[in-house]
């Protein structure tokens, strides 16, 4: 008996809705208790969060090149050859594990040029605090980050669920006791959240590895894979992933400019953009749930060559997708205030972001259904059309047309965030356009 879509869909895609923005949340609590210590604390850490953030977008060359083949096999039911593929992507990741760590720890200070709103000189010594912080523990988290995006691109979101509110669980419990200096702990502000990060996402990795070598999972992880590196199973990975990276990192180093902008035209700016950013942070997580169902689902039934559930899959998705974010819309609009003064209760910054809101709640329709359809897309394979229209869309609008609304037409934050619907609406039509085509039905399915 077929299984319902809409059932399938709301199985993978709820676990990994909660799984995802269980880090998000935990994040955004993390900036509510930073905020606390000022607004330049806040704005430091902002741009902490956006750089790992941009890092981590090359790390989606292994999640994603690897799920994608990993989906193949899964559906083909060839599950040496799954195990293998994420052996050889693990490889991989403690390789760029060791070496993002020495980049955040000892290139921190270089990275942080983007704030030069004078009498903020605080918020870099922020930011430059909580990545060095975190670099110590950056082999072990990077590590566990791959691992667990392979568990949740392949189906099983209930396991990477369970792991991942753990460990925020831990990290919400550490986080105010070490930033405040609560139970006789020492004040640490800024380096005391990163500690927290550290720690929790440090035990949560040990669990990962636990799991892995369970058998309740789809994967397994051989130890023999790990110490047995393969070039042509590399090449597959890199291959494969590099498109999505590219993509996903032009997009982050687009924000990152972005965020820079901001920051050039005055602090209030900056920091109603950044509670902006971490709204939205928790919301693509949403979306990025429901993409990551409609990938797996594409790519597991084109592996077992059922195309028209494939199909089927993919339109319930997008459907479920516009019901949840018209909702949200809605609630961001009619409660506007209740929502920034979460963030901040800075009368400069509430003001702005209650007149600027509503841009932002519209930019999030057309970025919601757009990041739905981009994982159809993946599951099929055509990465590379993601990946130039990203690249386009981004020096185009993020980085040209953002200058000109903020230092020549002199929008500011609207228009910045008029920029991103603008975009975020072709981009949406432009992909819905080329799905629908239909290539990817009389192709032969590979990851192209």
């Amino acid at each position: 008996m077929t299984p319902s879509p809409l059932k399938t869909i709301l199985k993978t895609s709820l676990p990994a809705v909660i799984d995802l923005s269980s880090q998000t949340i935990m994040w955004t609590i993390e900036a509510i208790f930073i905020g606390k210590l000022s607004g330049a604390a806040l704005a430091g850490h902002s741009m902490a969060i956006q750089v790992i953030l941009v890092f981590f977008a090359v790390l989606l060359t292994f999640v994603v090149g690897s799920s994608l083949i990993i989906n193949r096999h899964l559906g083909a039911r060839d599950r040496y050859q799954a195990n293998h593929i994420f052996g050889q992507a693990m490889i991989m990741t403690v390789i760029m594990a060791v070496a993002f760590s020495l980049i955040w720890y000892f290139g921190a200070i270089h990275l942080f040029k983007f704030i030069k709103e004078n009498g903020v000189a605080s918020a870099q010594d922020a930011g430059i605090t909580y990545l060095r912080t975190v670099a110590v523990f950056a082999p072990l988290l990077i590590t566990n980050f791959v691992a667990l995006g392979i568990i949740r691109a392949v189906g099983d979101t209930r396991y990477s669920m369970i792991i991942n509110i753990s460990i925020n669980t831990l990290n919400l419990v550490m986080s105010p006791i070490l930033i405040f200096g609560l139970f006789g702990m020492p004040r640490l502000e800024v380096k005391g959240a990163a500690l927290a990060v550290g720690i929790a996402h440090s035990m949560g990795f040990f669990v990962t590895l636990i799991l892995l070598r369970s058998r309740k999972l789809q994967l397994f992880l051989p130890f023999k894979e790990l110490v047995k590196p393969k070039l042509s199973s590399f090449k597959e990975l890199f291959k494969v992933g590099i498109p999505t990276t590219v993509e996903q990192l032009t997009w982050a180093l687009g924000q990152l400019v972005v965020t820079g902008y901001a920051g050039s035209i005055y602090v209030t700016v900056l920091t109603t953009h950044a509670v902006f950013v971490r709204i939205q942070s928790i919301l693509s997580m949403v979306y990025f749930g429901f993409g990551l169902a409609a990938m797996s689902t594409m790519g597991q039934n084109l592996g077992a060559a059922q195309n028209q559930l494939a199909e089927k899959m993919a339109k319930t998705a997008h459907k479920v997708m516009a019901v949840f974010v018209f909702l949200i819309v809605f609630f961001m609009i009619f409660f506007s205030k209740a929502i920034i003064h979460v963030f901040t209760t800075d009368p400069a910054t509430v003001a702005l972001g209650e007149k600027a809101i509503i841009i932002f709640a519209l930019a999030q329709i057309p970025k919601a259904l757009s990041n739905v359809l981009a994982g159809n897309m993946r599951g099929v394979g055509d990465l590379k059309w993601l990946m130039w229209t990203t690249i386009i869309f981004v020096l185009i609008f993020e980085i040209g047309v953002n200058y000109v609304m903020v230092f020549i037409a002199g929008l500011g934050l609207y228009g910045i965030w008029g920029v991103q619907c603008l975009d975020e609406s072709i981009r949406l039509c432009l992909n819905y356009w080329r799905f629908h085509r239909g290539e990817w039905r009389v192709s032969n399915h590979s990851c192209h």
